[in-house]
C-alpha cells in the first residue's frame, strides 16, 4: 500500500512540474509515506508538500492543495485531508483493503518478500565460538539472531552466505589441549598440576577418554583419528578441536541453525593470509616500528590511539587475523559483511575497521557491519540458573533446548533487541498460557487451522474466490485493525532487513495474533450465510498465511494443532 501511494504522489509531483506549479528542474525530495500514530488522522500521511514547498519557495498548504488536486478520483483513496502546515492525510477505500487481502492470498508464502537486495551478496557471520566446549546460552542468542538476520536479508532479496569462523588457534586452544592431556593422565581439576587456565567441565573427561580409546571424529568431510599418545600435544589438540567442533555442530543442528561456510582461523596462517595482510599494510604506508614492535597508525582512521600489530616477540596481536579474515570476505565478493558478536567484543571493532581502511583496497568505511548482543540471564522459579555439570560453569544451549523446546528458545532469544539485556524465564517459556508469546502466536495459527477442520466436519462449503469478492466490514474496528496489521507485514520485513533487527518480526507476529484474537472473539466464522462465511474465512486464512510467513523467518514451527 505504501509503495502504491508513493507512486501516486510521485505522479502528482510530475504533473505539477508539467503545469508549471513546480520548477521543471526541481528534484523530487525524499518524502515519507507514514502511518499516523493517531488513527483518527487517516491510514497514511505524507510530508511531500512541505518538502517541495521549501525547495520551490511556495506556500506549503497551497502546494498541498495543488498536489491533492492531481490525485485520481476513486481507486485506492477514499478521502484526502490537509492538516497542519501541509501534511496530506489519506483514507483508503474499502476496495483498497479488499485488494490487499487478495494480494496476501495471491502471493502466499512470498507475501512480504521483496527484491531490494537482488543481485547483491551479503555474508552473515555468527556464533563463531571457540571450539573449546559446548555452546552456552549466549552462543544460542548469537545463533538465532544471526540466523534470523540471514533469513530476513534473504526475504529482502539478498544472496546470503552464512558463515562460522572457528577460532582454532591461540591460547584458548592451547588450554584445551593441555586440559585434555591432564585428564588423559588421570588428573582432575582439583588436583595439583592441573593447568592454571584449564577447562574444568565433565566434557573434558569425555574427550580424554575418546582420545585414549583411539576414537575417530568426522567433521566437515575430514576424519581425525586419535593416536592415544598422551605426550603428543599436537595430536591431542587436533582431536579435541575436531571433537568439540562436531559437538557444536550437533548443538546448532538441534537448534535449527546451519552454515554454508566454516572458516578456520588457522587457515589464515597456513595460507599466509596474515603475513600477506601485514605486508599490504606496510606497503600502504600506515605502519611504523617502535620499541621492536610493528604498529598500525589507526589514529589516521579515527581510533583513539595507534595499535600494536606485531609484538616484539614476533607474535601478532589478536586483531590482526581479524583484519585478514575480513579482507578475505571482501575478496570473496561479500558486498556486505555482517558480523553478530557478543557486546564484550566491542573493543576491537574500531581497529578492525581501521585496519581494513588502511589497506587502501577500496573497502567501504562501514565494512564490516556489527550487530552486538548483550548477555542472557536464565531464571527458573525466580532464581538464576548458572551451572551445567557437564559444562562446568555455564548453562549450555543443548540443556536449555532439551528442557524448553527449540521453538520457545529461538523465540525468546530473538524477540528482544540484541543490545538489550535478556532474562530468559524457563517457567514462562514452558508454560502453555497466553502470557507466553510464542505459545500465543502458534496457538493463533493452529486455531485458524482448526476452523478449516470444523468446516470439513460440518460439511460446509468454502469458496475462497467468493470470499475475496465479498466486501470486508472495514467500519468494524476489529476488522479494520486486522486488515491494517496484515498490510503492515511487508513494511516489517523490509525494516527488519534494512535495520538488521529480526526482533521486529516477533513483535509484529505477537501484535497480529492479538489483533486476530480480538477479531475472533467478535465474529462467528461457520455461519449459515455462505457469503459471510467465505469472507470471514478468507480474512482468517490470510492471517494464517502471514503468521506462517513470519514464523518461518524466525525458524519457528507454525503448528496446525496445539
Amino acid at each position: 500500500m505504501k509503495s502504491q501511494l508513493r507512486a501516486l504522489v510521485e505522479q502528482g509531483i510530475d504533473a505539477l512540474r508539467g503545469d508549471g506549479t513546480l520548477p521543471a528542474a526541481l528534484e523530487t525530495p525524499a518524502f515519507a509515506i507514514e502511518r499516523p500514530k493517531d488513527r483518527g488522522h487517516g491510514d497514511f500521511s505524507t510530508n511531500a508538500a512541505m518538502l517541495l514547498a521549501k525547495a520551490a519557495r511556495a506556500n506549503p498548504r497551497a502546494l498541498a492543495q495543488a498536489l491533492v488536486a492531481t490525485l485520481p478520483a476513486g481507486g485506492m483513496i477514499a478521502a484526502v485531508e490537509i492538516a497542519g502546515p501541509g501534511f496530506i492525510n489519506f483514507r483508503l477505500s474499502p476496495e483498497a483493503w479488499q485488494q490487499q487481502l487478495r494480494e496476501v492470498h495471491a502471493r502466499g508464502a512470498d507475501f512480504g518478500r521483496n527484491e531490494d537486495g537482488r543481485g547483491h551478496r551479503a555474508g552473515v557471520e555468527y556464533v563463531s565460538a571457540n571450539p573449546t566446549g559446548p555452546l552456552h546460552v549466549g552462543h544460542g542468542r548469537a545463533a538465532v539472531i544471526g540466523d534470523c538476520i540471514a533469513r530476513v536479508l534473504a526475504a529482502n532479496g539478498w544472496d546470503v552466505v552464512r558463515e562460522f569462523y572457528y577460532n582454532d588457534a591461540g591460547a584458548q586452544i592451547e588450554n584445551l589441549a593441555r586440559s585434555v592431556q591432564a585428564r588423559a593422565r588421570g588428573l582432575t581439576p582439583d588436583d595439583a598440576g592441573w593447568p592454571e587456565d584449564g577447562y574444568r567441565g565433565d566434557y573434558i573427561r569425555e574427550v580424554a577418554r575418546a582420545y585414549l580409546d583411539g576414537a575417530s571424529v568426522e567433521v566437515d568431510g575430514r576424519t581425525e583419528t586419535a593416536t592415544g599418545d598422551i605426550d603428543d600435544l599436537d595430536a591431542i589438540r587436533r582431536f579435541a578441536v575436531a571433537w568439540l567442533r562436531r559437538e557444536q555442530n550437533g548443538d546448532l543442528a538441534a537448534f535449527g541453525v546451519a552454515f554454508d561456510v566454516y572458516f578456520l582461523e588457522s587457515s589464515l596462517y597456513t595460507d599466509s593470509k596474515v603475513d600477506e595482510t601485514v605486508r599490504r599494510l606496510v606497503d600502504a604506508g600506515h605502519t611504523y616500528e617502535d620499541g621492536g614492535a610493528l604498529w598500525l597508525r589507526t589514529t589516521d582512521f579515527d581510533d583513539d590511539k595507534d595499535r600494536v600489530m606485531r609484538k616484539s616477540d614476533g607474535s601478532y596481536t589478536y586483531f590482526v587475523p581479524d583484519i585478514a579474515y575480513h579482507l578475505s570476505k571482501w575478496q570473496r565478493g561479500y558486498e556486505r559483511a555482517i558480523t553478530e558478536l557478543g557486546a564484550d567484543h566491542h573493543g576491537s571493532l574500531a581497529r578492525v575497521k581501521a585496519g581494513l581502511q588502511a589497506l587502501d583496497a577500496g573497502i567501504p568505511a562501514c565494512y564490516p557491519e556489527y550487530v552486538l548482543h548483550q548477555m542472557v540471564t536464565v531464571m527458573r522459579g525466580g532464581e538464576e540458573v548458572k551451572i551445567s555439570k557437564r559444562a562446568g560453569s555455564y548453562v549450555t544451549l543443548r540443556d536449555l533446548t532439551d528442557e524448553v523446546g527449540r521453538d520457545a528458545v529461538r523465540w525468546f532469544l530473538v524477540a528482544r533487541k540484541p543490545d538489550s539485556q535478556l532474562v530468559f524465564d524457563i517457567d514462562l517459556a514452558r508454560s502453555q498460557s497466553l502470557d507466553n508469546p510464542v505459545y500465543y502466536v502458534q496457538l493463533s495459527h493452529a486455531r485458524i487451522c482448526g476452523l478449516l477442520r470444523q468446516l470439513h466436519e460440518r460439511d460446509l462449503p468454502f469458496d475462497l474466490d467468493n470470499g475475496l469478492a465479498q466486501p470486508q466490514d472495514v467500519d468494524n474496528p476489529a476488522t479494520r485493525e486486522l486488515l491494517t496489521a496484515l498490510s503492515r507485514w511487508p513494511e516489517t520485513v523490509q525494516a527488519a532487513g534494512q535495520q538488521l533487527e529480526p526482533h521486529l518480526v516477533a513483535a509484529h507476529l505477537l501484535e497480529l495474533a492479538q489483533v486476530f484474537q480480538s477479531y475472533y472473539n467478535d465474529h462467528q466464522f461457520l455461519v449459515d450465510d455462505a457469503d459471510v462465511r467465505d469472507a470471514r474465512l478468507a480474512l482468517a486464512l490470510a492471517t494464517r498465511q502471514v503468521l506462517a510467513n513470519g514464523l518461518d523467518l524466525l525458524g519457528v514451527v507454525a503448528p496446525e494443532k496445539m
